[in-house]
């Protein structure tokens, strides 16, 4: 098994303060060790933040990423930094459901990336955002995401 080259990383390791905006947030990436196997990566963000663009009251999600690598894996302190950007940031819920999505496509080019965010209710309605890149390859398995769907008291 070989080390992951971590040679190109600015954040790994180092005392990072939480970037201003998510437009300011570094991404960063390292090589896919295992370039020619379909496997899922997720990651799960509970508590994800935001900041509605109306009232500036904050917004909160349970957002799940699963993507399939290509050449590249994203660095998880950098995802996290980037995710935290969010809370000082107004924007509606599908704005940034898709926004994370896509900085992901463009930073990873994976053979395939889905995201979830299931929103919490603003005003009485929860809002949930699911985007993806297309079909995933044939073979591969796709656990649930696991997140119920919002019932209230019930």
């Amino acid at each position: 098994m070989s080390k992951t080259d971590v040679s190109g990383l600015t954040q790994l390791g180092q005392a990072v303060e939480t970037p201003a905006s998510p437009e300011a947030a570094v991404l960063e990436r390292v090589p896919s060790g295992n370039r020619d196997a379909n496997y899922v990566v997720r990651f799960t963000a509970p508590e994800f933040t935001s900041l509605c663009p109306m009232t500036g009251q904050p917004d909160f999600a349970h957002i799940v990423i699963d993507y399939i690598p290509g050449e590249w894996l994203v660095e998880s302190k950098s995802l996290k930094l980037f995710l935290t950007s969010f809370r000082n940031h107004g924007a509606f819920h599908e704005d940034c459901s898709i926004y994370i999505a896509k900085r992901l496509v463009d930073l990873l080019d994976p053979k395939w990336l889905r995201i979830g965010a299931y929103w919490y209710p603003r005003g009485g309605i929860p809002i949930d955002v699911f985007w993806q890149t297309g079909a995933p390859p044939e073979g591969v398995w796709l656990p649930d995401q696991g997140v119920a769907p919002y019932r209230g008291r019930g």
